[in-house]
């Protein structure tokens, strides 16, 4: 990493921070550990996963609208620092606060998971649009890559921790009983998190925004409202918006339900858990080989690649029969899991203009946040009508498909230029 400055080092550093939390508690380890405590405090098994994806819906409802607005606001100088710092603070204390809900108490648990959601997505709207102001342009891409692969790795090291520490308690070779040891795993994530947030906080600040203004929080709202009014100016934006919720539905589809698909096939835990940690561990150097080949080929090129190849996925799906046919699929996602977020996010950064880049990344991840609802609604309604999920998983390529075709509609070199004219006239103007 000795090529990259301080700044950037600093700023693909978080990725590393806070990808811990969203394996650990998001994907792994809290919802099991949930479940559990639900379980013992007599709630029915049902209505415990169906209180969780309410609380989830709600901090993702809640994001969805705030993003915007926060993002607008961020875009004052100096206020981007603010808002981060603030959504960081309230994530890491949160996670932490985990640690001490008794374990009988799913009620409360659920109430401080959901601060914790709204703290890390809500630091990672202000975290993605730093990336104007720590690099150039035509180094967003391998940035952007560089920064998912250290997150892959960075919540690898974490998990096996805090895996080890569970296996070691349930076997009794340390004194603590397997829910402690649950509790323990949220401690450690918060540390991780704050720990490696430091140098993002210490060497990354706001380089780019809009002067400050009395009623900031008024003038906001008028600006974005301004936003709206100008949509055709932001065409290409939005273009690129549309195709992005629909391709990235698909992906964070696959994601999140991956472990029913592991289950339906007879996957233990274990074995569940070690495909989890292959697929981390494969994506990781894929992710810079999306950003390598991108500074080649061009962004949208590896774009589309990434979205060929969850299609080749979704097909393969409908023929699912064995634990090996999964570790296939699971190395196919692998390869392209990292890169295809990665490539999104710089892409998005190329075609913003840099003194609205909060705004745009609070549209972006209104955007991220709502196509979460639509995949596995489909999935579920196909599933359902022809009693098999392997078809559900492959009813997702009809995602991908209007996602690529969209894509092919976004101008990308006219885009380019145009956002290059906005940052000239405002480095002359600062």
């Amino acid at each position: 990493m000795s090529k990259f400055t301080k700044a950037e080092k600093s700023w693909m550093m978080y990725d590393w921070a806070d990808s811990a939390y969203f394996l650990i508690i998001v994907t792994a380890i809290f919802p099991i550990y949930y479940k559990e405590v639900a379980d013992n405090a007599g709630v029915l098994g049902a209505n415990s996963t169906a209180y969780l994806g309410y609380t989830i819906s709600i901090a993702t409802f809640i994001l969805a609208l705030l993003g915007p607005i926060l993002g607008t606001i961020a875009d004052y100088k100096g206020m981007k620092d603010k808002f981060f710092t603030f959504f960081f603070v309230i994530g890491v204390i949160s996670t932490l606060a985990l640690f001490f809900v008794p374990d009988d108490n799913w009620l409360l648990l659920l109430i401080i998971y959901t601060l914790t959601t709204l703290g890390a997505r809500g630091a990672n709207v202000f975290y993605d649009a730093y990336i104007v102001d720590v690099t150039s342009r035509d180094r967003l891409d391998e940035l952007s890559a560089r920064g998912y692969a250290l997150g892959y790795i960075g919540s690898t090291i974490p998990f096996i921790v805090c895996i080890a520490i569970i296996l070691t308690a349930q076997m009794g070779i340390i004194p603590l009983s397997t829910s402690a040891a649950s509790r323990t795993t949220f401690l450690i994530t918060a540390i991780w998190w704050l720990a490696f947030t430091i140098p993002m906080l210490r060497n990354v600040k706001q380089q780019y925004g809009v002067q400050r203004e009395p009623r900031v929080v008024v003038n906001s709202f008028k600006r974005l409202a301004q936003t709206f009014k100008e949509i055709r100016q932001y065409r290409t934006i939005f273009l690129f918006l549309i195709a992005y919720f629909f391709y990235i539905d698909g992906v964070g589809t696959i994601i999140s339900m991956s472990t029913a698909y592991g289950t339906d096939l007879g996957l233990s835990a274990t074995d569940l858990i070690i495909a989890l940690l292959a697929v981390q561990i494969v994506a990781a150097p894929f992710s810079i080989v999306y950003g390598k080949l991108a500074n080649r080929f061009g962004v949208k090129k590896m774009l589309y690649t990434g979205i060929v190849i969850y299609m080749i996925v979704c097909v393969y799906a409908m023929f699912l029969k064995t634990i090996a046919d999964f570790w296939i699929l699971a190395m196919l996602v692998a390869t392209s899991q990292g890169g295809i977020q990665a490539l999104s996010r710089s892409y998005f950064a190329h075609i913003v203009p840099k003194e609205k880049s909060n705004e745009f990344f609070g549209f972006y991840t209104i955007f991220g946040r709502f196509a979460a609802v639509s995949g596995p609604f489909l999935v579920g309604v196909i599933t359902q009508l022809t009693g098999s999920s392997a078809f559900g998983v492959a009813s997702l390529i009809v995602l991908f498909a209007i996602g690529l075709v969209v894509l092919m509609f976004v101008p990308w070199t006219a885009a380019r230029n145009a956002t290059a004219d906005l940052d000239n006239t405002l480095e002359k103007s600062l």
